[in-house]
């Protein structure tokens, strides 16, 4: 049975830490959001982009989770340098200090890692910065928001501005638990090259993941 390890009350809601025996699980307002049982699609969420791109690439990630993907990011040859953009307190606490901490190896000490603790679709909007790959694992995907706000990220006017943070060649990577043909769609309206992954998972649907590369180096 799991045992609750922390309860907050978060940005965007009540949040939950859990341990079940080895594995860790976070619940967002009573609803499952992520775990440490396996991470393969989260991985596959950074690797797939980087792959797509040359040395010293400057990759954003958004949506820190356990960590999976930052630790894949760090662990790519390609990546020179990471700004994780997330806006709850607890989970950067979970991971930094507390039991998430081993999971990704203490990946946020890494001095390639920059943390910016803020909501991702407002940050978005306001900064002038751009990156070689935009690599989201906002919420369950594009149909299926938790917090309605993360909504906006996956509409038209979202995901122009996604295409507007990423350098010529960039490419925008995107999590979802599940298929979104809108989405897949509206990525093809505006990227030229645009590939969906699945992966299967143990129970339930298989998790997507989706590249849109822009045209460029």
């Amino acid at each position: 049975m799991a045992e609750v390890v922390d309860v907050v009350s978060g940005r965007g809601g009540e949040l939950v830490l859990r341990r079940d025996g080895d594995e860790f699980e976070v619940i967002a307002n009573g609803v499952f959001l992520m775990d440490t049982r396996n991470g393969e699609s989260e991985r596959l969420l950074v690797t797939g982009a980087a792959d797509r791109l040359g040395p010293g690439a400057r990759i954003l990630i958004g949506g820190l989770g356990v960590g999976f993907s930052l630790r894949a990011a760090l662990d790519h040859p390609n990546v020179g340098e990471v700004v994780v953009v997330e806006r709850e307190p607890a989970v950067l606490a979970w991971n930094r200090e507390g039991p998430l901490r081993a999971v990704h190896g203490d990946a946020l000490a890494d001095v390639r890692v920059t943390v910016v603790e803020a909501d991702l679709v407002a940050w978005l909007r306001e900064t002038g910065e751009t990156f070689d790959a935009l690599c989201l694992d906002i919420d369950n995907g594009p149909e299926w928001t938790v917090t309605d706000g993360n909504a906006a990220l996956y509409g038209d006017s979202g995901v122009d501005g996604l295409a507007e943070r990423l350098r010529p060649g960039g490419v925008l990577a995107v999590w979802s638990a599940g298929t979104a043909p809108s989405f897949t769609e509206r990525l093809r309206s505006r990227f030229p090259d645009v590939r969906v992954t699945e992966v299967p998972v143990p129970r339930g649907e298989p998790d997507v993941v989706w590249f849109a590369k822009m045209s460029g180096r």
